[in-house]
C-alpha cells in the first residue's frame, strides 16, 4: 500500500501510528488508554497485525487500561526487510522486546496469540518483575517431546520454491488460511477487513516474512528451535505459576489443536482457568471477539494492582 494511503480503513484502525527503531528496521506499535491505566500488551501471529485487536482496543481503554499493540517487524506498517534471516523468531523476540523495555512497563498483561506467544512471551519470561498475568490464546512456547508433524499446505509452504509461490506469489496464507481455514465463522470477513489485512504485504518483497514464520515451525526434538522452546518453558513455569494466569483456547483451531492445550500449557500452568471456545477457530479474535475481550475484561478485573519495583 502507497506510503499516503489512508490506514483507517474507514475508520476501522483510527490510532495514531508510534515507531521504535531496531537495527533491522523501523516497527510500528500502537498506545492507548490512560497513561496510568495498567498496560495490556497485545502480540499477533502469522499473517495478521495489530488490526486484529481492533475490537478490543476500545474495550480495554473504556475500561481503564492501557493497549498496546505492536506489529513485527514484516507486519502491519513495520518495515519489510527483504532479508529473510531478520525473521527468525529468536529475532523476533529480542526486537520485540527492546520495544516493549523501551515503554518502561509496569504491572503488565500479556496477551499472545499464535507466532505472539514466543515473541511476547520471551519479553515475559525476561522481565518477570514488569508482569501482572498472562492471558493466553491458541499458540505454543514450549520444547518437542516428539516429533511434530507438519500439515499439509504449511508444508508446501515451507518447500524451497514452491513456497515462494504460493506464500509471496500466490498469496495463499492470506487468502487460504487467514481468510478461510484459519476460521470458523468465514463470514464475518467483511471486504473492508480482508483489504485491511491485505494492505501491509501488496508485493511478493513485502512477503518476506509471512513465507519465514511456517519455515521457523520446530518439527523435531533436535530443531535449532529446541534450546529457546526449553528456555520458554523453563521460565514461564519457574516465573508464573503463582500468577494469574487465564486460556482461552478456540476448539476448532487446525493449527494449534487440543492436545497442545492439555499437553502443553496445562503442562506449563496446571492451575490456570480454561475457557474453551467450541465454535472459533485459529484466529479466535475475528470469529469470537466478543466472547474473547469479554473474558480478558473478566480476567483483568479480577487481578489486584501488584506492587512494583
Amino acid at each position: 500500500m502507497a506510503a499516503d494511503q489512508d490506514w483507517t480503513f474507514g475508520g476501522l484502525w483510527p490510532y495514531e501510528p508510534h515507531w521504535f527503531d531496531t537495527a533491522d528496521g523501523r516497527m510500528h506499535y500502537v498506545d492507548v488508554g490512560p497513561r496510568g491505566g495498567r498496560p495490556v500488551v497485545l502480540l499477533h501471529g502469522n499473517p495478521t497485525w495489530g488490526f486484529l485487536y481492533r475490537n478490543f482496543i476500545p474495550a480495554l481503554t473504556d475500561a481503564g487500561y492501557r493497549a498496546i499493540v505492536p506489529d513485527c517487524l514484516g507486519f502491519g506498517r513495520s518495515d519489510k526487510p527483504t532479508d529473510r534471516r531478520v525473521y527468525a523468531v529468536t529475532k523476533h523476540a529480542g526486537r520485540m522486546e527492546a520495544l516493549l523495555e523501551s515503554l518502561d512497563l509496569r504491572d503488565a498483561t500479556v496477551v499472545p496469540q499464535d507466532w505472539g506467544g514466543p515473541i511476547g512471551l520471551a519479553w515475559a519470561v525476561r522481565h518477570p518483575q514488569r508482569i501482572a498475568g498472562l492471558f493466553i490464546m491458541n499458540t505454543a512456547a514450549h520444547s518437542l517431546v516428539n516429533e511434530f508433524r507438519v500439515p499439509f499446505a504449511l508444508r508446501l509452504f515451507r518447500a524451497p520454491v514452491v513456497g515462494e509461490v504460493l506464500v509471496k506469489g500466490l498469496n495463499l496464507f492470506h487468502h487460504g488460511f487467514l481468510f478461510r481455514a484459519g476460521l470458523a465463522q468465514p463470514h464475518r470477513m467483511t471486504p473492508q477487513i480482508k483489504r485491511a489485512y491485505l494492505a501491509p504485504h501488496p508485493t511478493w518483497s513485502s512477503r518476506t516474512g509471512v513465507l519465514q514464520f511456517p519455515r521457523e515451525i520446530p518439527t523435531r526434538p533436535t530443531d535449532p528451535w529446541q534450546p529457546f522452546g526449553q528456555y520458554l518453558e523453563d521460565g514461564l513455569a519457574q516465573h508464573f505459576r503463582s500468577h494469574p494466569v487465564k486460556i482461552v483456547w478456540a476448539m476448532k483451531d487446525v493449527s494449534f489443536r487440543e492436545d497442545t492445550l492439555e499437553g502443553m500449557w496445562l503442562r506449563s500452568f496446571p492451575n490456570a482457568t480454561v475457557v474453551k471456545i467450541a465454535e472459533a477457530g485459529h484466529y479466535l479474535q475475528e470469529d469470537a471477539f466478543e466472547r474473547v475481550v469479554h473474558e480478558l475484561l473478566t480476567f483483568l478485573d479480577s487481578q489486584p494492582r501488584r506492587a512494583t519495583t
